[in-house]
């Protein structure tokens, strides 16, 4: 067998009895994931007792479980859980209900748990997880030697007069081995390793520096070198996996004689480089023009999609890993790649598989520069890659709390601003607060996605030294990384209702929905119809008609641009109405409920981007249509249902339902640009509100219409 490659970290693995929760004796148990549609990594779990394999209900499940799952199955922690038998129904006995685990166990048996065997639970409640890709390393030594290596972190140390600079880009290189901070001898130092050191830190480059100052400082400092040089390839994602090099014979003062500590400077992304006005660009706006990240909630991951022949795609799983994660990362202003994903783990895109197994060779400029396989047969968009990558430490999440929520993901948001030469924490004015708002908020305390967005914070008491109002006037685009860069009143504050109970304040989610709307369905399904004014009183109504069609005899008619809309869920949780039951409005006429007043608008536009005529879809039924494969559908309005779209489902309005149009009556001929935008208001939280409108051209000659170019996005 080959020799497994020495690293700078290793990773005791214990192997541990389980036991149970009483006094008895230990409990023996084993591990394993299995379920449909899978990779190695990820499935449902089931356990060995008692001679028979069983499952795992998901009630109480949560994180901690999942990390105990994942490391007993000899992986590093765990990425995600699902519940409600996302990978299949299991067979035979469910073990384990009500799991409760800390984290720190070493087995899922010294979990708190209602015991093995008990259980009210059906298997369509069997939980499942998704483990990190990479596996817990085996203690190493040296050759001929018993010496456990081990490093428990790496930093880039600055010197006195750059410390405040933000990010930090350069400076010594320290490991901390045995609780001490220890400096690296560059004698053997190259390039490739200063690569990893600063794509760890998330810098995509490196640059030279000013040797001689540094050279000149190290002679006047206390050295205590690290005993080993390091040899990395330059594509590890981090310092702890490169092999280590020759040891350093450590002979005080005199060690080191011929070189002196590693110092690298690092290249950071135009995103994170900082600028003579501000310290940093105002807002995150990735400006690459072939690659992007979708449906991430933080910066730096998401779905890779790929831009060719003007149709954004996404990129097949097949032989995704590191290096090509790495390449796109850095592609787009990041480091290296802490994660490679696969399975959709970011949402399931739209459109066409462009790229199919990829192999990088970890140095290429582009992804697109990659050896890949056009021949994307086989893959679907359950099979759609993505990244997370190494972002650069800016601080952002200490300038920003939540105060008073019931947990630490929700709360009045409460920021640290200078007022009168010192810094204080003060709330945020909530008039025109909304949803995009709350999107920088979550993403900048690293809490995810927006789940709402509150005006009123009376029932969460924050801090009472932070009172007072210090931000009003907030407007953000939602791509900011801070809610400093979103445009706000500054110094002058501006706030007519007051802070108190009307301060700004958040609740954050991991996970969240993301509507796409079917264009080639829209594209395939338009066309016009001459309809009686008689036969529309309902829609006329509901305000589904122009505004020339208050006076007109019933007699008359109205020309309407029909077309079907499929919805689509491509994100990692339902989408659900903002409104409860009991705010829905019952609408007499069509006999049914909406609940959500306004679900999408239909534009007709001039090609200066003038609006013509418009029409607009209460969500009057918002329910599954449709599912993919293996999907089971959970909202229908029949009977006064719950209402939703499912995480893989669709709803279809059909062309031939009340509103599912466009007036253009009063049109005159020509050329025009149709579209569509979906959750228009922001009503409902989404991962990804850049895929919520769709464009077309049309062509119309007072008789005829052509619909044609439909696509998502403003592209």
């Amino acid at each position: 067998m080959a020799m497994l490659p020495y690293t700078l970290l290793a990773v005791v693995v214990v192997l541990a009895v389980s036991s149970v929760q009483s006094d008895a004796e230990p409990v023996r148990i084993q591990l394993r994931l299995a379920g449909e549609k899978r990779k190695h990594y990820e499935g449902r779990v089931e356990v060995y007792y008692n001679n028979e394999w069983g499952t795992i209900c998901d009630d109480d499940f949560d994180m901690s479980a999942a990390h105990v799952v994942c490391r007993e199955l000899g992986y590093l922690g765990a990425v995600s859980w699902s519940p409600s038998a996302k990978y299949g129904k299991g067979e035979g006995r469910i073990w384990l209900d009500n799991v409760h685990c800390t984290g720190r166990e070493t087995s899922l048996a010294d979990c708190q748990s209602n015991g093995f065997g008990f259980s009210d639970c059906k298997h369509s409640e069997d939980v499942g997880v998704v483990c990190t890709q990479k596996r817990i390393p085996v203690s190493l030594t040296l050759p001929g030697s018993t010496l456990d290596v081990r490093v428990e972190d790496v930093r880039i140390r600055a010197t006195y007069s750059q410390r405040k600079r933000v990010p930090i880009t350069e400076g010594f290189v320290e490991l901390k081995d045995a609780g001490k901070w220890r400096q690296i001898c560059d004698e053997d130092w190259n390039m490739m390793n200063s690569r990893v050191v600063c794509g760890m830190y998330g810098f995509p480059g490196v640059k030279g520096f000013n040797t001689r100052a540094y050279k000149l400082l190290s002679q006047r400092r206390k050295k205590n070198y690290w005993g080993f040089s390091v040899n990395c390839t330059g594509n590890e994602a981090h310092l702890s996996s490169c092999r280590m090099g020759k040891v350093l014979k450590l002979v005080g003062n005199s060690t080191c004689v011929r070189g002196m500590p590693v110092v690298v400077s690092c290249i950071p992304g135009r995103a994170f480089a900082p600028t003579q006005s501000s310290g940093f660009r105002k807002a995150y706006r990735p400006e690459q023009p072939l690659v992007r990240l979708r449906g991430g909630a933080n910066i730096g991951e998401g779905r890779v999609e790929v831009l060719k022949n003007g149709v954004w795609g996404t990129v097949c799983d097949d032989n995704w890993d590191l290096k090509a994660a790495t390449v796109v990362c850095r592609e787009l202003g990041f480091g290296t790649a802490k994660e490679a994903l696969t399975g959709g783990r970011m949402g399931q895109g739209m459109g066409p598989v462009h790229m199919n197994e990829v192999e990088c060779s970890g140095f290429e400029k582009s992804l697109t520069g990659c050896f890949f396989n056009k021949d994307s047969l086989g893959c679907s968009h359950e099979e759609d890659a993505a990244v997370r990558c190494h972002v650069p430490a800016m601080g952002f999440h200490n300038r920003l709390r939540l105060g008073g929520g019931r947990n630490p993901s929700e709360g009045r948001v409460e920021v640290l601003a200078e007022r009168n030469g010192s810094l204080v924490w003060g709330t945020v004015c909530s008039e025109s607060w909304g949803i995009m708002e709350a999107m920088v908020v979550c993403r900048q305390l690293g809490l995810g996605f927006a789940n709402n967005a509150f005006q009123e914070t009376w029932y969460w008491p924050g801090d009472v030294s932070a009172d007072s109002v210090i931000m009003s006037g907030v407007r953000c685009s939602g791509t900011e990384m801070s809610l400093a860069q979103c445009l706000h009143h500054g110094k002058h504050i501006s706030c007519p209702k007051g802070g108190g109970r009307f301060a700004a304040g958040v609740s954050c989610t991991q996970t969240a929905s993301d509507l796409v709307l079917n264009a080639e369905v829209v594209e395939q399904t338009t066309y016009l119809e001459d309809r009686p004014m008689y036969a529309l009183q309902c829609a006329h109504e509901e305000n589904c008609l122009s505004s020339t069609a208050n006076p007109a005899d019933q007699g008359s008619y109205r020309r309407l641009l029909r077309f079907s809309s499929q919805i689509h869920n491509n994100g990692l949780s339902d989408f659900r109405p903002r409104a409860g039951q009991h705010s829905w409005i019952w609408h007499e006429c069509h006999r049914h409920y909406h609940s959500m007043e306004v679900f999408t608008y239909y534009d007709l536009l001039s090609l200066n981007g003038t609006k013509v005529a418009e029409g607009h879809k209460a969500s009057f039924c918002l329910e599954d249509t449709q599912c993919d494969e293996g999907i089971e559908k959970r909202y229908a309005c029949a009977n006064f249902g719950q209402q939703g779209i499912t995480v893989g489902c669709w709803d279809t309005y059909r062309h031939d339902i009340d509103c599912q149009w466009i007036d253009i009556t009063d049109v005159k001929p020509g050329d025009y640009i149709f579209q569509v935008v979906i959750n228009p208001n922001y009503e409902v939280a989404e991962s990804d509100y850049t895929n919520n409108i769709m464009k077309c051209k049309s062509r119309y000659d007072g008789h005829r219409i052509w619909t044609y170019n439909c696509h998502i996005g403003e592209l």
